[in-house]
């Protein structure tokens, strides 16, 4: 019978040493303490890890596997060392991991204009293509967006028009000592998890899209143990990293500490599935004409795979709304125009930070 060894906690390792430390646990298959995780991040942060070192560790814990402790630890850390966005709103943020290989139109960027639309605060965390051809902050900047706003006016445009976005590069300047590593690697690590944990408003809500339907529990208990009083965790049984149309989504509810685990299926709320195909977007140009489209009404797969996110993050918010009724919701604020208002009083006022 196989002796599983418990992690011991409690020993002390000096600073110089805990890089090797924490390499060696990590081959060994055990779990990282807190302290010794928080101590790695904040070396790779402040720049004190060599890209050897940071290429070692991230590997040797892709390998292992992280856990919920350790990815909350080091996203503790990653808070630590961004700018931040002060605001006393009750915000929401949808973003995903990335790294789902679906080249997919920007989903959770254009269901924010809707959510914004419902009242809903949104603080978009994002940044430029990683897994895809256009990443959020390369379609709002073909859109007119100025996605170099500075933190004090991110503060005045969600405070103003209950939307604001936050460009990862300029909120995470720590990250360019692990960018380099991470881009010569070209695989996932830890850090396609921990972005969109380190939402620079801090966000109370917040809808996050994984690239794996095992990750959905898992993100849950780590988004619990920072704190976030409501969040939906989801990944389609499709492999894409948001909820998906062309098949079921595994789905992590967490509200007030509690998480509960369903199955969405479009299905079940009057959709027919489409295919991947359907889905597909392009570069820049391609994707804000798509933005655009589905905003100003027009019809098809995408428009759904929309009315699906958004309507999931209006449910999230609203204590009496029921999925359905979030759904309906979304589609009257495209219906009305209220959702392509939102996106225009979001140019200009982005626009405005450049006066």
């Amino acid at each position: 019978m196989l002796e599983i060894k418990e992690t011991k906690q409690t020993e002390e390792i000096l600073p110089q040493d805990s890089m090797k430390a924490a390499i060696d646990k990590l081959v060994k298959k055990e779990e990282l303490s807190p302290q010794l995780t928080k101590t790695i991040m904040h070396q790779i942060m402040s720049g004190q890890a060599s890209p050897v070192q940071i290429a070692s560790y991230l590997t040797a814990m892709r390998m292992k596997g992280e856990t919920a402790g350790e990815i909350s630890a080091s996203a503790e850390v990653m808070r630590d060392f961004s700018n931040k966005v002060q605001t006393k709103k009750n915000a929401l943020d949808i973003v995903g991991t990335g790294g789902d290989q679906a080249f997919t139109f920007n989903i959770s960027t254009v269901s924010s204009f809707v959510i914004a639309a419902a009242g809903i605060p949104v603080a978009k965390h994002g940044n430029r293509s990683s897994s895809s051809k256009c990443g959020s902050a390369d379609v709002l900047e073909e859109l007119g967006v100025n996605i170099e706003a500075s933190a004090k006016h991110s503060e005045a445009m969600l405070e103003e028009i209950g939307m604001c976005f936050m460009y990862a590069q300029k909120y995470h300047p720590s990250m360019k000592h692990a960018a380099p590593v991470r881009k010569e690697m070209g695989v996932r690590t830890i850090f396609n998890v921990l972005g969109p944990l380190a939402n620079p408003a801090n966000a109370n809500m917040q809808l996050l899209g994984v690239y794996d339907v095992a990750l959905v529990d898992t993100m849950a208990e780590v988004l619990n143990q920072l704190h976030m009083e409501r969040a939906l965790v989801f990944g389609g049984n499709d492999g894409l990293d948001e909820i998906t149309l062309t098949t079921t989504s595994e789905v992590a509810e967490l509200r007030d500490g509690k998480v509960t685990h369903f199955t969405f299926d479009p299905k079940d709320y009057g959709f027919e599935y489409c295919t991947s195909e359907d889905l597909v977007g392009g570069e820049p140009t391609e994707n804000a004409a798509i933005a655009l489209a589905i905003l100003s009404g027009e019809k098809g797969p995408k428009r759904d795979t929309v009315l699906l996110n958004a309507g999931m993050a209006i449910y999230l918010a609203n204590d009496d709304y029921t999925i359905a009724d979030g759904i309906k919701r979304a589609a009257e604020l495209i219906d009305n125009g209220a959702a392509l208002k939102k996106l225009q009083q979001f140019i200009q006022a982005s626009q405005e930070a450049t006066k």
